[in-house]
């Protein structure tokens, strides 16, 4: 059965991909969860640029979202997005009638009958709740809705004092999924604000199903902790600290006398792969990231590649593979220069480098 729905996946993603909305970033090629923080910065930070302005981000959890697909729904979403109505039938018989039951030791319950939500380790399950949340997005171009599968975040772009659009967006955001019979977590659905204005006015809260929305001073979004003040810190902390928990296990790995090779390969898996995602430093956190590299070195016995180094090629491989793709929502950041042989490099008004996360550089 797994084989048989690796077959529709291909066949689903070749047909719908084009006609997919361009901030769902979930099970789509040339996208990533670094793609999805990074736009979300720049549409912040390009914002914050004009005068009078801050930025309210809606970080929405639902409950059970996978759980909560009707396949009816479904399949009118898949129609409207061109797949065969023969497939569609396929899908919405495969979604529905399901047996279920729990095994507990020697102990078996009864089996139920469910016709809602997606099969939990179903190939397509992911893809499918993409598929159905396609049309749930933002109507105002000053409000973005990004979408990482069931993580959606609602970032509104407040100019003097006005937020009309965004408190709309995020209405028909909780009438949409009570459409669709998604539940929106008011427990979890948390909302951070920057706003480096000299005089702050106390905002008013943000309400949603007659429940008020709690703020925070920061948030983990996508895995990257982004902090109200949008500085780095706490992340960089974060990193270090897991960066550290791992060369205990390379220690214990030297004193059973593994060859460098192996070594080697254990740091670039799993710590170079921590250290190289979503980190943006200034010069004294580029330091720390630093010594954790000649400490990984000193224990190996040989040079390992810089962060600089990484950052390097990285960049340039992830900004080629961004200015190839048209349909990537950075494609448009870059500018080629009248020669058309070279890109125009992004202005910056901030002396933060970002160290290992391509996108964020790049664009």
């Amino acid at each position: 059965m797994k084989s048989f729905e690796i077959l529709v996946l291909a066949y689903l993603k070749n047909i719908t991909g084009p006609l997919l909305d361009p901030l769902q970033f979930a099970y789509r090629a040339n996208r990533s969860v670094d793609d999805e923080v990074n736009m979300g910065l720049h549409f912040i930070l390009q914002h914050l640029d004009k005068s009078g302005t801050y930025v309210r981000l809606l970080f929405v959890d639902f409950s059970l979202a996978f759980n909560t697909i009707i396949p009816t729904l479904l399949q009118t979403e898949l129609t409207q997005l061109s797949v065969p109505s023969s497939i569609c039938q396929w899908i919405t018989s495969f979604l529905t009638d399901k047996q279920q039951l729990v095994i507990l030791g020697k102990f078996m319950s009864n089996s139920r009958t469910t016709s809602t939500g997606t099969p939990q380790g179903c190939v397509l399950s992911p893809l499918l709740f993409s598929l159905y949340t396609n049309d749930c997005t933002s109507t105002d171009p000053s409000v973005k809705l990004l979408k990482f599968a069931d993580d959606t975040t609602v970032i509104g772009l407040i100019q003097d004092g006005d937020e009309s659009a965004y408190r709309r967006e995020v209405e028909q955001l909780a009438a949409w999924c009570s459409l669709n019979n998604l539940e929106l977590n008011t427990l979890k659905t948390v909302e951070m604000i920057v706003d480096f204005r000299r005089n702050t006015p106390a905002l008013p809260p943000l309400t949603i199903t007659n429940s008020t929305v709690p703020t925070v001073e920061s948030f983990r979004f996508l895995g990257t902790t982004i902090s109200q003040d949008l500085k780095w810190d706490t992340h960089i902390d974060s990193i270090i600290k897991k960066a550290q928990q791992r060369l205990y296990s390379l220690r214990q790995l030297r004193k059973f006398n593994l060859p460098q090779e192996l070594l080697t390969q254990f740091y670039s898996a799993v710590m170079e792969s921590v250290l190289c995602t979503s980190i943006t430093a200034t010069k004294s956190d580029m330091r720390r990231l630093q010594r954790t590299v000649r400490t990984a070195e000193r224990i190996i016995g040989a040079p390992l590649p810089t962060l600089q180094e990484l950052y390097t090629s990285r960049v340039r491989k992830r900004a080629l593979k961004i200015t190839l793709d048209p349909s990537h929502p950075g494609h448009l950041l870059f500018d080629l220069l009248p020669s058309g042989r070279r890109y125009r490099a992004a202005n910056t008004r901030t002396g933060t480098r970002t160290v290992s996360s391509p996108e964020q550089s790049t664009l």
